[in-house]
């Protein structure tokens, strides 16, 4: 017999649900970054340093998991938050200001993509030690709300009052939105934020199949408005209701959840008595005797099984993990796929630009919205494999989603917009769902004592991609402009679609060769 959480423990994994939705303000950069670009005078490659600089304050990330080990999760989660504040918000103030120069922003903007990487840390640690038995689906759940991130900020962008709007230039507005509601978030979610003892013994799988069809139904909302609410009718303050109101809904499971236990603990003080009046107490003694050998029964289950779990995972921390050629294969796979996608979504403003598209608002929120389904596909396929008492390997599910994400790029050679679309939601698909599985991909090669430092670890992938295919991407984009700052027609992202369409290939390869060392690996470990 399995543990089972408690309202406290989905109290935790709701907010662990609204801290990922506000998690990824680096997000929205493709919307102002052509802005941005003519504001400060900056060319292309420098503003593809800037994207990148987001992406280097992971290089530190590891911090994050140390602080974990010696902070309460809360106060980790404060300091990410106010990292974003101190990161975005002085660029709000002063982007307008001659003082405020380029190396300032890089700065200011690696400063904000450090905290991004305290509050994951929060919500993978919340997600694997509240739900041990459940871990990978709890995981799929939560980071699959970064995926609305974008979606979130360009939704809340567009149904600001229009006085606000006409103040402050696009730039200025995302700004802002990136300082401040990461830290009201995480303010009213710092109560949730706390790891809770498993006592209640009894399994029930309503939450779970609750909490998928919420997400579910917030997932259909965003791509309804990214498609085209008003297509069907629906304004964009309607939907944004909409769409908020969903985000709230998760706290219902806590609060059913906390009136059962009330009811159930009345239940229980009333049996309690009747027993204590009516029965003797040779029953009484007997009575008690059989609820105590039942709870030392399921403890004893309980740890034969944890014991199974450590004996076929192997627990690496440390140097230790770069001298494994594994941790190797899984960092290259990494950057090979979920990062270039990162790399792809960084640069849609100057790719949606260059075909002539207008705004890129529209394509941002597909790509969010679509990364958010990626996301949760592999909540889905845990909770239901797991019913039937099989196990995925996480090695095999990013080996299996690399291989369209290297098609989508091939697909976006050519000009059409529709292939540009599909092509978008087929990399934030996949990129979200290559970034779900990650987190468990990490304890799943490594184990769970050393979780917080690796896994920041293995991200570090993602400012060494984002620096090389990045800056690539950004010279061949320059070339391409013949002096100038702004290149139009196919061929300025031509050749970069094609290296990183080979690029993902590799990856994939790589991939499959950590999956076939993993299972080896895991079988030699197994108790025989």
């Amino acid at each position: 017999m399995s543990s089972s959480p408690s309202s406290a423990h989905w109290l935790s994994l709701v907010g662990s649900v609204w801290l990922q939705t506000i998690n990824g303000p680096n997000a929205d950069f493709p919307v102002y970054s052509s802005q941005l670009k003519e504001i400060k005078g900056i060319s292309q490659v420098r503003l593809n340093f800037l994207a990148f600089a987001s992406d280097a304050g992971k290089l530190f990330g590891w911090f994050a998991g140390v602080a974990a080990l010696r902070l309460p999760l809360w106060a980790v989660a404060l300091t990410g938050a106010a990292f974003g504040l101190i990161g975005y918000g002085v660029q709000f103030l002063f982007l307008d200001k001659p003082g405020l120069a380029y190396w300032h922003l890089f700065l200011l903007t690696s400063l904000a993509g450090n905290g991004i990487c305290w509050i994951n840390t929060v919500c993978y640690l919340l997600c694997i030690k509240n739900f041990p038995s459940d871990s990978r689906v709890a995981v799929s759940l939560a980071t699959s709300y970064l995926g609305l991130s974008a979606k979130f900020y360009t939704t809340m962008a567009e149904t600001l009052p229009k006085s606000f709007s006409a103040r402050y230039s696009t730039t200025k507005v995302y700004l802002l939105l990136n300082a401040v509601v990461p830290m009201i978030v995480t303010l009213v979610a710092v109560p949730s934020l706390r790891v809770v003892e498993l006592n209640n013994r009894k399994r029930t799988e309503a939450p779970f199949v609750a909490m998928l069809a919420i997400t579910l139904a917030t997932g259909a909302c965003a791509i309804v408005g990214s498609v085209g609410a008003k297509s069907i009718g629906l304004s964009t303050r309607e939907h944004m209701v909409s769409f908020y109101v969903l985000l709230a809904l998760p706290l219902l499971i806590p609060v059913a959840l906390k009136a059962r236990e009330s009811i159930a603990k009345i239940r229980e003080t009333k049996w309690e008595n009747r027993v204590h009046d009516h029965d003797s107490d040779g029953a009484e003694t007997a009575v008690s005797m059989s609820v105590v050998e039942l709870e030392a029964e399921d403890k004893q289950e309980d740890q034969g099984q944890e014991r199974e779990l450590q004996n076929s995972q192997e627990e690496v921390g440390g140097l230790r993990l770069l001298r494994k050629i594994d941790f190797w294969l899984y960092f290259f796979s990494y950057m090979f796929s979920g990062t270039l996608g990162l790399v792809f979504l960084n640069n849609l403003g100057q790719i949606a630009e260059s075909r002539g598209l207008a705004d890129a608002s529209t394509l941002v929120s597909l790509s969010s919205s679509f990364g958010f389904f990626g996301r949760l596909l592999p909540a889905f396929l845990d909770y239901y494999t797991a019913k039937s008492g099989y196990s995925l390997s996480r090695t095999a599910s990013m080996a299996s989603l690399m291989a369209p994400m290297s098609g989508a790029f091939f697909l976006l050679l050519h000009p059409s917009n529709m292939s540009l679309y599909v092509s978008t939601a087929v990399v934030g698909t996949c990129t979200g769902a290559i970034t779900s599985v990650a987190a468990s991909a990490t304890n799943e090669l490594f184990g769970t004592k050393n979780f917080g430092v690796n896994h920041n670890v293995v991200v570090a992938n993602i400012p060494l991609g984002s620096l090389c295919f990045g800056y690539l991407a950004a010279f061949l984009y320059q070339r391409g402009a013949h002096g100038g700052n702004l290149c139009l027609g196919t061929a300025c992202y031509r050749d970069s679609f094609l290296l990183w369409g080979a690029t993902c290939a590799l990856g994939t390869a790589l991939c499959a060769v950590l999956y076939a060392r993993s299972r080896r690996s895991a079988a030699r470990r197994l108790p025989r």
